[in-house]
């Protein structure tokens, strides 16, 4: 099972006292034997992640928390079962409601450790949406944390981009037009602008 606590990690091999750089190549490793997929998708959000945050001139220090908490934007994940997550997006409410759940449950692995709380909004703020219609607090605007604005771009981006079982992936060039579209609706205008100059370059 991979409902994981940081309260109860001593197994996991790091405490309070261990460093951002050490806890997220820990959690990554757990990640990667859930899924390779998985792991796959975090390193390639974290790339572009990266690369918007820089495109945007933020401060170094930003674009490593950006960094890490791109990379484990989807560690509450380890907490679903993989027959849940193999079905998504066909899932019934109450297996979407419990899917839903892993932003959060992200957030809480990491709430206690010092050096992980300026990363935690970023990570349970990852599926809000511009327009109000994301999860879990439905925040709208600039109410959403910066960092998950950025990481929400980047997420979505890999995900259409990449084939699964749910879909057939897009070209490049239609994904850009449906962040187009996207843009002021479901993210952050000026985020798209800057990962679309990005892709550009």
């Amino acid at each position: 099972m991979y409902m994981l606590s940081l309260k109860q990690s001593a197994g996991m091999g790091f405490d309070e006292k261990e460093s951002l750089e050490a806890i997220t190549a820990n959690l990554i490793s757990f990640l990667q034997l859930k899924s390779q997929r998985l792991y796959r998708h975090s390193l390639q959000v974290a790339n572009y992640s990266i690369s918007i945050a820089a495109k945007l001139g933020l401060p170094k220090s930003e674009i490593e928390l950006i960094k890490h908490a791109a990379l484990l934007h989807d560690v509450g994940k380890l907490s679903l079962s993989n027959s849940l997550l193999a079905k998504a997006p066909y899932l019934n409410r109450t297996e979407k409601a419990l899917y839903r759940r892993h932003a959060a449950a992200g957030g809480n692995m990491l709430e206690n450790i010092p050096c992980c709380q300026d990363i935690v909004p970023y990570i349970v703020h990852h599926h809000e949406r511009w327009d109000g219609s994301g999860f879990p607090k439905h925040l709208r605007g600039a109410n959403i944390p910066f960092g998950a604005r950025i990481i929400a771009v980047a997420d979505y981006y890999d995900t259409i981009i990449n084939p699964s079982s749910d879909f057939w992936a897009k070209t490049k060039q239609q994904a850009v037009r449906e962040l187009f579209s996207a843009s002021g609706l479901l993210f952050d205008p000026e985020i798209i602008k800057a990962f679309i100059d990005t892709l550009g370059q």
